[in-house]
């Protein structure tokens, strides 16, 4: 069996800070091989919020790989952001943004999904697209992590990454299992997949530490990969309790090569 972490939307400088210390308490508790973390570390790319996150991340025991997310890059200040978007994500977090984990039978690819020029959309390139094909390891499960979702429910009113339609299309072709995102604050396995299967299981990950009270929760998962079959944990904070609450479960299986719930 191999273990992963999914974090997601940490937004350290508008953080739910009573809730770090249980969160990685979970985390680190859960015995995870990798944990992955897609993005928004930060909520306004300051140099004081990543030093917070910097120093959460360090408190991680096992190996941790990150991508950046919007939230990663300025917002208001034009020139840094069309200029040296990254500067303060690659000077505190990390040089590569486009991070590979291998562990067990899952090998993750990190692909950098922030478009300064659409601060909010994102993109995907045909560049990080081939990078993705190039790298998938018949052996493996694959997956693909990034911070903007490859799909949406219809009632999400934030424009889907461009490149994204063209992206999934390639993966479900070449080989791509799973997929896993963040960026809208909406929990969501498995929502896109037709009752004969598919063979992308996309992971959209809620926010685990964002205080924002419209979110009503926040919430990170443990996904056990273990020959076809995929068991999620989903760990829930609600925003009016003091910790999370014991885990949901949910279970997939491939057959054929497509993912169905069981």
């Amino acid at each position: 069996m191999t273990r992963l972490v999914h974090l997601s939307d940490l937004h350290f400088g508008f953080d739910r800070t009573a809730l770090i210390e249980p969160l990685l308490d979970r985390v680190n508790r859960a015995g995870a091989d990798l944990v992955v973390v897609t993005g928004d570390l930060t909520h306004r790319a300051r140099s004081a919020q990543f030093a917070q996150a910097a120093a959460f991340l360090r408190r991680i025991e096992v190996p941790l790989i990150a991508v950046p997310g919007n939230h990663d890059i300025p917002l208001y200040k034009l020139a840094d952001r069309m200029m040296k978007p990254y500067r303060r994500y690659r000077r505190i977090i990390a040089q590569n943004m486009e991070p590979v984990g291998h562990v067990g039978q899952v090998r993750v690819q990190g692909i950098n999904s922030v478009d300064p020029m659409a601060w909010q959309r994102g993109v995907i390139s045909a560049a990080q697209m081939r990078r993705v094909v190039e790298g998938i390891d018949p052996d493996c499960v694959n997956v693909v992590a990034l911070h903007h979702p490859m799909q949406q429910r219809p009632e999400v009113d934030k424009q889907l990454m461009r490149g994204a339609r063209e992206a999934m299309a390639l993966f479900e072709l070449q080989g791509v299992q799973v997929v896993l995102s963040g960026h809208l604050h909406i929990w969501s396995a498995g929502a896109f997949l037709p009752p004969e299967g598919r063979s992308v299981l996309q992971i959209q990950g809620g926010t685990a530490l964002c205080a924002r009270l419209d979110d009503r929760q926040n919430e990170f998962a443990v996904l056990d990969f273990q020959g076809p079959d995929l068991l999620i944990e989903r760990h829930v904070a609600p925003m009016d309790e003091p910790g999370f609450r014991p885990p949901e479960h949910l279970r997939f299986t491939r057959r054929d090569r497509r993912w169905h719930r069981t």
